[in-house]
């Protein structure tokens, strides 16, 4: 009677597991690899964009997770050596790259942010998943030559590899009063749901496979 008790139990877990996979692989993961506009800097982390987009998901597409990976001051060197362990540990399906606004505030060479740019999306198709591109403008002050080569990096990124381009987060939002902090870089709370917004028309169909 025991040995029959423990084959029943045996069997009910193997049963109950076997019925948990599907649940287990119908979770997509969508992993946001960002800089302080996307790590909260500033605004409450319950308000910010991402929170905002992790709670539009479990609304209307409860089959996506969302992981942040955003660091305050990242630039696109340390997202790239940073992706490829991010990359084996979650095996994302979609990546959200939200970088190089601190590489030309700093005034780093665009032929560098666009190679480091391109790396990152080649691994991250390589490992199977969709890239979706965020890009981002210098303030007038860095003067019109430079202006016009940083923002040419995303286009030429997107183009070459079909990947899905925001050519400006901030669009709507930077020249609009009360959307920006003090120091005139950073979003207010007041923008987080404007910043979601931007990426949503583009981001929505990766999400549904309509794209």
């Amino acid at each position: 009677m025991h040995t029959v008790s423990m084959y029943l139990r045996s069997f009910l877990i193997a049963l109950f597991m076997l019925l948990a996979l599907p649940v287990a692989a119908s979770q997509n993961t969508l992993l946001v690899l960002g800089d302080s506009l996307s790590a909260a800097y500033g605004v409450p982390t319950e308000s910010a964009w991402v929170q905002l987009l992790k709670d539009r998901l479990s609304e209307h597409n409860p089959g996506w997770q969302v992981v942040n990976a955003s660091i305050s001051g990242e630039t696109t060197d340390g997202g790239l050596r940073r992706l490829p362990r991010l990359l084996e540990k979650h095996n994302p399906d979609v990546v959200v790259i939200e970088l190089g606004g601190n590489d030309g505030l700093r005034g780093f060479p665009p032929e560098v942010i666009e190679d480091n740019l391109a790396a990152m999306v080649d691994q991250v198709q390589d490992a199977g998943a969709t890239p979706f591109l965020v890009g981002m403008k210098m303030p007038p002050n860095y003067g019109e030559r430079y202006n016009r080569a940083f923002s040419q990096v995303y286009q030429s990124v997107s183009d070459r590899y079909g990947a899905v381009l925001v050519p400006f987060f901030l669009e709507g939002i930077y020249n609009r009063d009360g959307m920006m902090q003090g120091d005139g870089i950073h979003p207010t709370e007041q923008a987080q749901p404007l910043l979601l917004d931007n990426i949503w028309p583009r981001l929505q169909p990766l999400l549904s496979g309509d794209a």
